[in-house]
């Protein structure tokens, strides 16, 4: 079992930033791929980014390629998202996915990851 807790969600005005967590728990952290997700109102949990094991591969949504960075530490057991330039349609809460039988690219499929951390709620306003 894998225990992900993000952190880190706000509110922000468009064209802030925030800087999300997913602190990982319970198995060794870099045996894991992890990928950022979201799930705005009324619509469906959407691939945001990814990251390989060791943070050599990384795979963006186009919607947000320039504007946000996916990072690991593998010390601290800890995935990170830095967003930028935030827009209103970034509203929406962000979860933390992980796999370890996976790739960077194959768990941007939202049916990919066995863990799944609670959530945090990021909220852009124009």
């Amino acid at each position: 079992q894998v225990q992900l807790v993000e952190s880190g969600g706000g509110l922000v005005q468009a064209g802030g930033s925030l800087r999300l967590s997913c602190a990982a728990s319970g198995r060794t952290f870099s045996n894991y791929v992890m990928g950022w997700f979201r799930q705005a109102p009324g619509k469906e949990r959407e691939f945001v980014a990814s990251i390989s094991r060791s943070g050599g591969l990384i795979y963006y949504a186009d919607s947000v390629k320039g504007r946000f960075t996916i990072s690991r530490d593998n010390e601290k057991n800890t995935v990170y998202l830095q967003m930028n330039s935030l827009k209103p349609e970034d509203t929406a809460v962000y979860y933390c996915g992980a796999k370890s039988l996976t790739t960077a690219q194959l768990i941007r499929d939202i049916r990919v990851p066995d863990y799944w951390g609670q959530g945090t709620q990021v909220t852009v306003s124009s």
